[in-house]
């Protein structure tokens, strides 16, 4: 059963990733992974995972505090009436949209 198992594993790990180090980068990697306890791919895998997660979520998510919050959600919940540009920048998608 274990070997079924490991062979499901692999099976999903099929692509490859390389990256070239300095000697000083490659030690302290090691380190860091023989402190963690994994292995230098496991911890360069979980690594690099977690540094993508945190930067998509950066670049994804809008936070914001106090004034500016209460800011957005107002204008959300009260939009301004369109003014003439905005009503003929409709008019014209509309037209070209085919609807």
């Amino acid at each position: 059963m274990r070997q079924t198992a490991k062979t499901a594993r692999r099976s999903l790990k099929a692509d490859r990733l390389e990256a070239r180090v300095t000697p000083e980068q490659k030690r302290l990697i090691a380190r860091a992974a023989a402190l963690r306890g994994s292995s230098v791919t496991e911890f360069i895998v979980a690594s690099a995972q977690q540094a993508a997660t945190d930067t998509i979520k950066d670049f994804e998510l809008l936070t914001l505090h106090d004034e500016a919050r209460d800011v957005f959600v107002n204008a959300l919940l009260h939009p301004p009436v369109p003014n003439e540009a905005a009503r003929k920048a409709a008019q014209r998608y509309k037209q070209q949209m085919g609807r």
